[in-house]
């Protein structure tokens, strides 16, 4: 009899703790989210324009930069290196003269497609010009006279940049250049032959300082180098006692290494 009660009390303690069990699980199963089977679906990534270190936001950059100048001067020209008309009566022609430049720059960045960019640089301009000795008698000796301005300044460019393309970018700004050195050379000869070398110190009659704008464009690498090439619009006059109206007008190209 004990024993039929003992396992009577086994079997009904087995029912009750098989219907927790099932309750349980039947519970737990309610909440488990049912597993997805179709194709994985990426979520949408928002693109954000990215600027390298070659554009204007790695921080202030200082740098050097060196090239050459091919410059010219306009307007009345042919009076301004000591006189060169009397030598040839005005018979004249104007060519460019080839030059050197190399300076130093700092680049303020103002956000990701504009910077300020202040230099200093030693900048080599100047003209070139030939004339014809015109005495009819000595026709036969191809007799020539050439002058050649050179002059050198130490220029103070104040530039703003603006980014078009992730290392391609155009400048402009104003400009200031300091004179140190203004000197004509007159060269006059026949036949191959040079008769007359001359040089002549122009400086106390130019302008000490000349007052220009200037605008090009450049492209910059992300390893630090870079290409520019611009134009130096010469706005004062470089006589200062006003006997004549002449300006400085230069094209450059130039390498530069910003760090």
């Amino acid at each position: 009899m004990n024993t039929k009660r003992l396992f009577g009390r086994l079997a009904a303690a087995s029912l009750l703790i098989s219907s927790f069990s099932l309750a349980a699980e039947a519970q737990v199963t309610t909440h488990r989210v049912p597993k997805y089977t179709g194709p994985a679906q990426a979520r949408p990534v928002r693109s954000t324009p990215s600027y390298s270190s070659s554009s204007a936001t790695d921080g202030v950059k200082f740098g050097v930069r060196a090239g050459v100048n091919v410059a010219d001067v306009s307007g009345d020209a042919v009076n301004t290196f000591n006189d060169l008309a009397d030598y040839t009566k005005g018979a004249v022609t104007q060519e460019m003269k080839p030059g050197f430049y190399a300076g130093l720059y700092a680049t303020l960045p103002l956000g990701p497609r504009f910077a300020i960019e202040p230099g200093l640089g030693y900048s080599e301009k100047g003209t070139v010009l030939t004339g014809r000795i015109p005495l009819e008698q000595f026709d036969f000796l191809n007799a020539k006279v050439t002058a050649t301005g050179r002059l050198a300044y130490l220029d103070i460019p104040v530039l703003a940049k603006a980014y078009l393309t992730d290392g391609l970018y155009v400048y402009a700004g104003p400009q200031a250049s300091v004179l140190l050195s203004g000197k004509a050379r007159v060269q006059a000869g026949a036949l191959g032959f040079n008769a007359i070398n001359t040089d002549f110190d122009v400086k106390n009659q130019l302008r000490t300082v000349d007052f220009g704008v200037v605008g090009g464009l450049g492209y910059q690498f992300q390893n630090g180098l870079g290409l520019s090439a611009g134009y130096d619009y010469g706005l004062s006059s470089l006589d200062k006692n006003n006997n004549f109206d002449a300006q400085n007008r230069v094209i450059k190209a130039a390498i530069n290494y910003s760090f």
